[in-house]
Order: C-alpha cells, then sequence, then structure tokens
C-alpha cells in the first residue's frame, strides 16, 4: 500500500492535486530556477553586470519552497498560502514581488480546497493573472504580466475541452512559452537587444517545472550534490576559520582570498595531468589558508594571496575555470570594524529599546560603508544592506523596520528594482510606512533635502517627493555584452554612462566615459558637480574626473566622496 499511495503521489492518474505533488511541484520550480538563474541573469536588457533577476527569482522561491516544506498542513489551499507567504518574505526585486503576488492569487483562489482538480488550477491561474496586474502600478505588455496572462488564458480555452490536468498544464506551459517569444515584439527595447522577458522567462521555467511533475517526471535536485557540498563546506570552512573580526586591515599578509574551480582536461592553455602534490605545493608557495579538494573530475581550491592572478594562471595549466571568486579581504575587514561601530554591544542595543522612541526613522538601502556615511549626514538613521548586485527581500526591510526605535517610518529603495520589496514590507508592517520613489542613490540624497524630523509622514512623503527631479543622476559601469539600447550602440568591456535609467555615452576609458556623461548632464542651470567614487576605483581618478570636469565650466561647485559602492565606479549628480 505504501508503494501504492508513493507513486499516486508522484504520477497523475487521478484528477486531482493533493499536498504531496503540489510540494513536489513547488520544490522542482526552485530547482529549475536555481539551475537557470544565471541565464535569466544574462537576458538583462541593459549590458551591465547587475542583471539579477534570475537571481532574485532563484532567491524568492527558494523562501517559497521553504515555507512549505514547514508547513505540515494536508490542505494544497492552505499549502499554497504558505508558498505565497514564503515568496513575499523573500521576494527580492520587481519580478520576485510579481512572482509572489501571483501565487498570492492563486492562493486566494483556492485557499478553501483540499486537493485542486483540473479546473481548480485553471480558476486559479486566472486570478493569479488579474492579482499580477492588480499588483504594478503601471502594467507592461511584454513582460512576465503578459505570461502569466496568456498563460492563465490558454488554460481557460482548454478546460472547455479537456479535464486531465496533464493536458490543462502542457497548455498552460506553452501558453506561457508563446507569449514569451512575444515579449520582444510587444516591448521594443527587447528586440533591439535580441532577448526575451528575462522576468518572464522566470515564470516560463516555473510552469515548465511544474508540468514536468504533473506528467510524473522526476525533477533531479542536485542542489545539494554531495562531492559539491562537501567541498563547497569545506572550502567554506577554511575560509571563516581564517577570519579574525578584531584583525587590523593592515595586519593582512595576504590580502585576497581566491576561489576556483578547474575541470581537468579542458580549455587551451592545458599542458599538464593533474597530480595533488606538485599542484598543491606550488599554491603553498602563493599564500596561505590554502585547501584543495578533488575528485576525477574537477579540483576546488581555496587561498589567500596576494597574486590571484598567478593562481588562476596556475590552474589553467590542468583545465578550464569554471567558477571563480576573489574577494578583496582588507576591504571586508575594513567593513566589518565599521559594522561593529557601528552596531557596539549588545548593551547599548538594550539601551536603545529602553530608549523613547523617535517619530520617524529613515531607512536607506545602500552597499558600501562610504555611501552610509553620506547617508548619515543627511539624516538617514537606519540601513539595508544591498543594492545593484543582490537586492534585499521583503523580510531584510521588513526586520529592518521592526528593529527601528521609531512610531513611523520612510524607505529610501535607491533603486527601481527595489521599490516593490519596499511596497510590500510597508504593506505587511504595523508601522506606518512611506516609501519615496527613489530610483538611484543620487535621488535618495536629493529627496532628504526635504525631509524634516518633525513633519508628519504624509508630509515628509509629499515634500521629498517633490524633490526627486532636484538632481540629474549619473551612473559609470561596464557592459557585459554587445548591445545596442536608445541608438547607442554598446561594445562588451566599454565603459558606459547611464543618465536618468538611459545608456548616453560609451568610451573604452573609464575617465573620459565619466567627463563625457558628466558633460552630457550639464545645462545653463548646473552649479553643483557630486562624484562618489565606488571600490572598483579610487582616489585618485575620482580627481582626475574632477579636473576635467572644472575645465567644463569653472562655475561649477565639484564634490568628491568616497561610497565604496559596488558595480558602479561613478555615480554623479548635477544639480
Amino acid at each position: 500500500m505504501k508503494t501504492q499511495s508513493k507513486k499516486e503521489a508522484t504520477v497523475v492518474s487521478a484528477q486531482e492535486i493533493n499536498v504531496d505533488l503540489f510540494s513536489k511541484m513547488v520544490q522542482a520550480a526552485a530547482i529549475e530556477l536555481d539551475h537557470n538563474a544565471k541565464f535569466i541573469n544574462s537576458l538583462n536588457v541593459f549590458p551591465v553586470p547587475d542583471g539579477d533577476t534570475g537571481t532574485n527569482m532563484k532567491m524568492s522561491m527558494a523562501s517559497g519552497e521553504k515555507y512549505v516544506s514547514q508547513d505540515s498542513t494536508q490542505s494544497v489551499g492552505q499549502l499554497s498560502g504558505s508558498l505565497a507567504k514564503g515568496l513575499l518574505m523573500g521576494a527580492r526585486g520587481n519580478s520576485g514581488v510579481i512572482l509572489s503576488q501571483i501565487f498570492r492569487g492563486f492562493y486566494k483562489s483556492v485557499q478553501n480546497k483540499q486537493t485542486l482538480s483540473a479546473q481548480d488550477v485553471v480558476d486559479a491561474f486566472a486570478y493569479s493573472a488579474k492579482a499580477a496586474y492588480k499588483a504594478v502600478m503601471n502594467p507592461t505588455e511584454g513582460t512576465i504580466l503578459t505570461v502569466i496572462r496568456m498563460a492563465a488564458q490558454a488554460g481557460l480555452d482548454t478546460i472547455k475541452s479537456h479535464s486531465d490536468l496533464p493536458t490543462i498544464f502542457d497548455a498552460i506551459y506553452k501558453g506561457a512559452n508563446k507569449a514569451l517569444k512575444k515579449t520582444p515584439y510587444l516591448l521594443p527595447v527587447l528586440k533591439k537587444v535580441g532577448v526575451v522577458d528575462s522576468g518572464g522567462q522566470g515564470l516560463v521555467l516555473v510552469l515548465k517545472a511544474f508540468n514536468a511533475v504533473i506528467h510524473g517526471k522526476s525533477v533531479k535536485d542536485d542542489r545539494g550534490n554531495l562531492t559539491t557540498s562537501d567541498m563547497t563546506q569545506m572550502i567554506n570552512a577554511a575560509h571563516h576559520k581564517s577570519a579574525q573580526s578584531k584583525l587590523n586591515p593592515a595586519d593582512i599578509k595576504y590580502g585576497y582570498c581566491t576561489q576556483m574551480t578547474v575541470r581537468f582536461g579542458r580549455g587551451k592553455e592545458v599542458d599538464r595531468k593533474f597530480e595533488y602534490k606538485p599542484f598543491y605545493d606550488h599554491l603553498a608557495k602563493l599564500g596561505d589558508s590554502l585547501l584543495v579538494v578533488n575528485d576525477d573530475e574537477v579540483v576546488k581550491v581555496h587561498v589567500h594571496t596576494e597574486h590571484p592572478g598567478k593562481v588562476l594562471a596556475w590552474g589553467q595549466h590542468f583545465g578550464d575555470l569554471t567558477k571563480v571568486k576573489v574577494d578583496n579581504m582588507r576591504l571586508q575587514q575594513e567593513d566589518i570594524i565599521d559594522h561593529d561601530k557601528e552596531v557596539q554591544t549588545d548593551a547599548k542595543e538594550k539601551l536603545a529599546k529602553e530608549e523613547k522612541p523617535k517619530k520617524t526613522a529613515v531607512i536607506a538601502v545602500v552597499s558600501g560603508h562610504g555611501l552610509k556615511v553620506l547617508f548619515k549626514s543627511l539624516g538617514v538613521t537606519d540601513f539595508v544592506s544591498g543594492g545593484q548586485t543582490m537586492n534585499p527581500s521583503t523580510q531584510d526591510i521588513l526586520d529592518v523596520i521592526k528593529r527601528c526605535n521609531a512610531k513611523q517610518i520612510i524607505i529610501l529603495p535607491n533603486n527601481g528594482n527595489i521599490y516593490m520589496s519596499a511596497k510590500a514590507a510597508a504593506k505587511v508592517s504595523k508601522k506606518p510606512v512611506a516609501v519615496i520613489h527613489c530610483k538611484t542613490v543620487n535621488q535618495g540624497m536629493a529627496v532628504m533635502l526635504g525631509y524634516d524630523p518633525n513633519a508628519s509622514l504624509k508630509d515628509n512623503e509629499a515634500e521629498m517627493n517633490d524633490n526627486l527631479d532636484e538632481a540629474k543622476s549619473g551612473e559609470v559601469t561596464y557592459a557585459t555584452r554587445d548591445s545596442t539600447i536608445d541608438n547607442v550602440n554598446v561594445k562588451k568591456g566599454q565603459y558606459i554612462g547611464i543618465v536618468d535609467g538611459k545608456i548616453t555615452v560609451t568610451d573604452s576609458d573609464m575617465t573620459k566615459a565619466t567627463v563625457k556623461m558628466v558633460k552630457s548632464m550639464l545645462d545653463d542651470m548646473s552649479e553643483v558637480v557630486t562624484i562618489i567614487y565606488g571600490k572598483d576605483t579610487n582616489k585618485r581618478a575620482a580627481s582626475q574626473v574632477e579636473k576635467a570636469v572644472k575645465k567644463l565650466d569653472s562655475d561649477l561647485e565639484v564634490e568628491v566622496h568616497e561610497g565604496d559602492q559596488p558595480v558602479y565606479p561613478f555615480l554623479i549628480s548635477v544639480e
């Protein structure tokens, strides 16, 4: 009997989805997004290194999977509620928030169902589509919204003549695929770049996983592959073992934590056969905290060194590099020390809780110690770590809201892809929360000029949003692929200047690209140019930009600040 029950939970012969089957569907979707996160990231319209839709959807679904796995209910309706809750709490970026709203709609439709029939599924996806469109202030066709709408319609059309789940899910998946292929024709910018919508691609993969499980196909969960997992755990153990929270960054002998995975026998530079001892001994001369773990196909390396390039070059003698990670530990140590100073001690935290709550707390989402210092000087009280390369989840933002010793909260997302997560956190918060619609760090600073700690939440929200257009925002980064955006030809590796969301200049030289961008931002009313340099450049380079900008107009007032932000060597504002 046990064998038969297990088979019924895996292969659909009856016309219903029970809790076991629904759990497998969710797990399969999480696996599918995990496998394809990098591919989805590559579909980002702008050719910049922060295309993170795949990462956001993967992490959002992983949170949903966790909530489902912890729910012991025997009702699919209630289990879908756990999925919706987990997706919302783990939602990162606009794609993650919209995905959470799709399954919140699904839950609203089936919340009182013990099991789901084909008709229940069709009705639920139809409700999901409506919920998704309602969640977005200005719905745009050619996005994930189009995909869920057409997938749901395909289900509605098919249920008229078929009532078996495999046929229904075939139709829904095919409808989603058809919609995805249409996205470049509905959103011109996608057609120019030659990609489909990244969020829509993520949803198609979710529905693909659902369809596979409904058809009785097993989805291998190799996220926890023993060999890879064991290697990774050992690598991480070696890294954390050497970390000392009180260490002076200047005392770190070998400053770069370097990790790589080498596939044996592949690549153009291969000229040696792997033997553990000589491989290990050579790396031992380049640094310390060395760990080398291998099987028959790959070797994983962790080492602290001053010469990461030499480590990587050594690996290429034996195969190609499939995974490379280099971290500046001195910079990391500075961040740890800065964080310790900010947090202080548990005693101070306890004292702060006992203090009378302040009227308003302002939370800014930023990445980089320098940016935190700047925002603090403008009146920001609390921070959520995150930004371009890692969007914080709804839960991350909500956790900071809860910790704030204040009666009301103002949030500065400082990124267009974080706004919806901030709004989702505001919606479930027990405290009154206003989310300012600032899409860049520069806009976040500009709106703080309209902040009054003694004003009401409503008045602050209105005044701060009025300041959004006070400054022009410019960002300099590098292109991750060849592309043509807004009639600007971009070559992989070039530096690009993005002004208020549009690529305006390109150049192979970072300084020249930055100066060209600033020039495009100036007009007769420009008075102040603020230059914030990130962790991928330095003060000397910022000074070169400052001098060049002053040559453009000697009457300009130019301010230079260290921001430490990743991805963008320069953030520029012109007022």
